[in-house]
């Protein structure tokens, strides 16, 4: 009990820290934006804290995690507050104070919003494009052996080329920069999950087949009946990273030749030297992020409960 109420007791005290040189610390800094914003935003990262530490209690678990994790945003943002509005010591232009990258967020939501659905559509199309195209050839490469003889050492070079890489051509090559992000996501998703679907294939125990077989089943009939549940708890197991990596490469090629979506509010943001704006959208792709995992995890424990 004594060893929990110090744990809560040390953020809350930082928490009551960083309030107070927020509200009452003279600021040395000139063009800093009012501190409603701020405060909001910490009121309401510490009502998250709050959830997850009595989610831990109703599961019986006693992570550190939540704690740690808010003491170190806690230091972070005081250090961010005494070097920038209060003293003033960091660079006025290249390290914005965080009361103007919070107040971002009340006055630029809704463009925020607006670039974050163009990227989530550019997402989801190329994401789950690639995953089915590369899912149901992988099952036939795998299967076939000469399929397999030809696709395999191509999908093997393939595979660990990043596709940022054909980014400056495609957007070049494509007809529009919507298109050219769409196939980066494709490629990107495609050749690694391709790849990893042949191999799913070619390692299924051969008990299973020996089984199969004996049901005389047609190659149809093997390939959807038997190959396709067998590869998928490999296949959703995956989905975090293949997500992710998706995110990263449209945000990368956003960078170039975009005119909405979060990389592209990155960087015009930076182009025009508003670096409180160029922080807020990183935050907010973030977020994103962190908000794409948490959907692929409760995905993964629904699709894939016995694996």
């Amino acid at each position: 009990m004594l060893a929990r109420c110090r744990r809560l007791l040390i953020p809350h005290a930082l928490l009551l820290a960083l309030a107070a040189v927020v509200l009452f610390a003279p600021k040395s800094r000139p063009g800093v934006q009012h501190w409603g914003a701020m405060l909001a935003a910490l009121g309401l990262m510490e009502l998250l804290f709050l959830a997850a530490v009595i989610r831990n209690r109703r599961r019986g678990t006693e992570s550190t995690a939540p704690y740690d994790l808010i003491v170190f945003v806690w230091v972070l943002l005081l250090l961010w507050e005494l070097y920038t509005s209060v003293s003033n010591l960091a660079h006025p232009v290249l390290v914005p104070a965080p009361e103007n990258v919070f107040d971002t967020f009340r006055e630029q939501w809704q463009t925020l919003l607006l670039n974050v659905a163009y990227s989530m559509q550019l997402l989801l199309i190329g994401f789950f494009t690639g995953l089915i195209l590369a899912v149901l050839l992988g099952l036939y490469a795998g299967w076939y052996p000469r399929l397999r003889a030809f696709f395999y050492p191509i999908a093997n070079v393939m595979a660990p080329i990043p596709a940022v890489v054909f980014s400056p051509y495609l957007v070049s090559l494509m007809p529009t920069f919507r298109s050219a992000s769409v196939v980066v996501i494709v490629l990107g998703v495609f050749w690694p999950t391709f790849l990893g679907t042949i191999n799913r294939v070619v390692g299924i125990e051969p008990q299973i087949l020996d089984s199969a077989r004996m049901l005389r089943p047609t190659n149809r009939t093997m390939i959807w009946r038997i190959l396709l549940p067998y590869i998928i708890p490999g296949t959703v197991s995956g989905l975090k990273v293949s997500m992710t990596t998706s995110l990263l490469m449209l945000n990368f090629a956003e960078l170039m030749g975009a005119t909405h979506g979060m990389g592209f509010y990155v960087q015009n943001s930076i182009t025009y030297a508003n670096y409180a704006h160029a922080v807020a959208g990183i935050i907010v792709i973030g977020v994103v992020v962190t908000i794409l995992n948490w959907i692929v995890t409760r995905l993964q424990k629904k699709l894939i409960r016995w694996h």
